[in-house]
Parts: C-alpha cells; structure tokens; sequence
C-alpha cells in the first residue's frame, strides 16, 4: 500500500486519495473527498475535511482541523492546534455550505501553533506566520507576520532566516547564501 501509515485509531472514509510514504496518526480524521499528497505526516487528532488538498510533503502537527476550501501546496508546516475557518458570518441557525471561502497556502510556508487563518486569504510561499497569529489578510511571499491582527514585521528567507536587507535591496541568508532582492514591496529570490 505504497508505504502509507495509518494508525489503528485513525478513521479514513472512502473516496480518500492518500500518496507514497505518508503517515497518519493517532485519533486523526480523513474525510470523504480530500487529497492527500506523499511524503505527508498528519499528527495526532488531525482533522482533513472534504475538498482539502494537501500538497507532497506537508507536515500537519497535532490537533489541526482542515476545513473545506483549503489547499495547502508542497512542503508547507502547519503548526500544533492551528485554526483555519472557511465562513466569514458562522451563524449555527444559517447554512453556508454554498458561501465557503477559499484559503491557499503556498509552497514552503509555515504557520506556527495556534495560530488563525481567515478564509479567503492566501500565505504567500516561504511565508512565516508566528505563533498565535491572527491572519485576516494576504499574507505575501517571504513575509515574516505576527500578532494579533497579524502584521508583516520583515522578511524571511526560504530555510527561514531573518533578511536584512541593505541599502541596494540585498539580502542574503546566512545558511544558503542565496541572495534575495527587496523590490518595492515584494522579494524576490536570485537564482
């Protein structure tokens, strides 16, 4: 079975796709109709609903309920006990299944625990949303968010170093010593 893992207490419904090499684990819930891609850790008590896609290599921690509308593209991290919504007026009395609103997070970025993710927004690739953000806008590629309303407070690099950017718009991580260039309001990684 493709060396997928699936924990005796974990429940999978029918019609699940789930790739090469991923690992579900204790009490985790995959629900009818959503993707799952390889190389994929799903920690304890994980919740995917349907219509959730999850690229290869995304690595959910415990306690993350994935509600429908959500993509997550490859390699992204979401942290311990993160909330994503997909409605933006709940109310129990009203059904808004036909209003959802979808939320993409792009490839490499990584949201930290308890953080919140308003849906209808996107995190741009390699973003960084800090611990206990609140995230209720587009969150932009590299960008570095805190707080509550999350606010962008720099830039970060692909393997998640500050950037320090000089007087040219240059910055390079201290890891890769890959160059980044600040251009406007956007950076951009030199290849």
């Amino acid at each position: 079975m493709n060396n997928i893992f699936i924990h005796e207490s974990a429940y999978i419904d029918e019609n699940v796709q789930i790739g090469f090499n991923t690992r579900v684990w204790h009490f985790s819930h995959l629900m009818s109709g959503c993707i799952i891609g390889n190389n994929c850790n799903l920690g304890q008590n994980v919740v995917v609903s349907p219509g959730v896609i999850l690229g290869n290599n995304v690595k959910v921690q415990n306690n993350v309920s994935i509600y429908t509308g959500v993509i997550c593209e490859d390699d992204v991290f979401l942290g311990p006990s993160i909330v994503f919504t997909n409605v933006i007026n709940p109310r129990s009395a009203v059904v808004r299944k036909n209003e959802y609103k979808q939320t993409i997070v792009r490839k490499g970025a990584s949201i930290g625990a308890n953080a919140t993710i308003v849906c209808g927004n996107e995190i741009g690739e390699y973003a960084l949303i800090g611990a206990g953000a609140v995230i209720t806008k587009p969150v932009k590629a590299f960008a570095l968010v805190v707080g509550n309303p999350g606010k962008q407070i720099g830039w970060i690099s692909e393997y998640g170093h500050r950037l320090h950017f000089n007087n040219d718009g240059e910055a390079i991580c201290p890891e890769t010593k890959v160059k980044y260039q600040l251009i406007g309001d956007t950076v951009v990684k030199c290849e």
